[in-house]
């Protein structure tokens, strides 16, 4: 059975390059809303907002940061990663800079979102988040072998990162 994962990831700038890995049918995310279901999510405020990104991290085991050219300091995906961390799921990132948009457009690579954070380690001691969370850059130079390394490697990337998560304390 495929994992249950939570995307993180910029809806205006990736939502297409998002759909073609959720498309892929490999791993298991939760429903990606269109821009009118986000906007009625959002007109309660943030208090609605962490409680649709709350209940849609239920029964999930970790989640998946779609990497694009402006994700890095997103405030809801920064959000998200922490939460996930917090509640003992792997989180890990993928850069999807090189898949193709609809217009057939590929984008330039974005930074590592999890750069700047701390986590603690057993003794106390700070570590940072960007050394510990595995980011990758799928091996390819179009966008269809972008997106069979990712089809060919996600639910391993996952496993991966679950199993990293396991060995940290909560």
């Amino acid at each position: 059975m495929a994992r249950r994962v939570f995307y993180s990831f910029h809806y205006q700038r990736d939502s297409v390059r998002v759909a073609q890995i959720k498309n892929m049918g490999v791993i298991e995310g939760q429903p990606i809303l269109n821009s009118n279901e986000w906007e009625d999510v959002a007109k309660g405020g943030d208090k609605a907002i962490k409680a649709w990104i709350d209940e849609q991290m239920k029964g999930k085991s970790c989640n998946v940061v779609l990497i694009g050219n402006k994700t890095a300091g997103r405030e809801w995906v920064e959000y998200e990663f922490k939460k996930a961390w917090g509640d003992g799921k792997g989180v890990l990132g993928i850069y999807i800079h090189r898949l193709k948009d609809f217009s057939g457009n590929t984008d330039t690579k974005g930074k590592n979102p999890f750069a700047g954070f701390t986590i603690k380690d057993r003794n106390g001691n700070k570590i940072a988040f960007d050394t510990v969370v595995p980011v990758f850059d799928p091996s390819g130079t179009t966008s269809k072998a972008v997106y069979d390394s990712i089809k060919n490697n996600i639910a391993t990337w996952v496993e991966d990162a679950i199993a990293i998560r396991d060995t940290w304390p909560k």
